[in-house]
């Protein structure tokens, strides 16, 4: 439950599963965890357009939502442009199935600034952008690669969007995100757990949007009236994490 409604189901294709076992590790004597065969899997170029094609899926299911979110506090459209965006991402996606990862990104940055209106497309198209060249060249992404792009997506945002954590922004799920992901890779944790860890800190810094004053976009013509609502674009920012962490972790 999110601020009294419910979210559409995310569901997963055949081949893919929401990570749920608990994460085992071996140990050598007195050093530190080993990773389990399962825990170093990488995310692969597969992997990634599964989780690409899982979000247009998800925003799809969740479009009414995120427009009833963006009602009173905006444009009552973020649902409605999201679904544009990853439906045209969708379309895209047989012709980048054997590039690389940064590569596949990339596509879905420009495919997003081009089909995505509002605020909101070139914030997204700027993340997956800087996503994508921080892992150029790449077919396989581990932990520490998963943190640099998620590192790189956000400082996008905050570099376009010229926000900071406490304004009632999608960087308010993405900043504690972004550190959770960090603690995990310091922890040695796997790749599994790392994703988990930033969609549970991204699903927090969602609904901490909710009492919040907004300072940026049309929600802070508002003023006041702005806090009691939770943010669509924090919402969408952790449904894109939360369905990540579902197909790869």
């Amino acid at each position: 439950m999110l601020d009294g409604r419910t979210l559409a189901p995310i569901r997963l294709g055949n081949d893919a599963a929401a990570s749920t076992a608990t994460q085992s590790a071996e140990t050598q004597g007195e050093g530190s965890p080993l990773h389990t065969a399962e825990e170093i899997m990488p995310i692969t170029t597969e992997d990634t357009l599964r989780w690409l094609h899982q979000v247009a899926v998800v925003l799809h299911e969740n479009r009414e939502f995120l427009t009833q979110l963006d009602s009173p506090i905006g444009d009552a459209d973020h649902g409605i442009n999201m679904d544009r965006g990853f439906q045209a991402v969708l379309d895209k996606l047989p012709t980048v199935a054997g590039m690389d990862i940064g590569s596949i990104l990339k596509t879905v940055g420009t495919t997003l600034v081009s089909t995505v209106g509002g605020a909101s497309g070139p914030l997204y198209g700027t993340a997956f952008l800087r996503a994508g060249m921080v892992n150029a060249g790449k077919h396989e992404l581990y932990e520490a690669d998963v943190v640099d792009m998620l590192e790189a997506a956000l400082e996008g945002i905050k570099a376009r969007g010229k926000a900071v954590p406490g304004e009632k922004t999608m960087v308010d799920a993405l900043s504690p995100a972004l550190l959770a992901a960090k603690e995990a890779e310091a922890q040695h944790l796997g790749l599994s757990q790392l994703l988990r860890r930033a969609s549970d800190a991204a699903e927090k810094g969602m609904k901490s949007t909710i009492p919040l004053l907004a300072t940026k976009g049309r929600a802070s013509y508002l003023g006041e009236r702005s806090i009691g609502h939770q943010d669509p674009g924090a919402t969408s920012s952790w449904l894109i994490l939360k369905t990540l962490a579902d197909t790869c972790g």
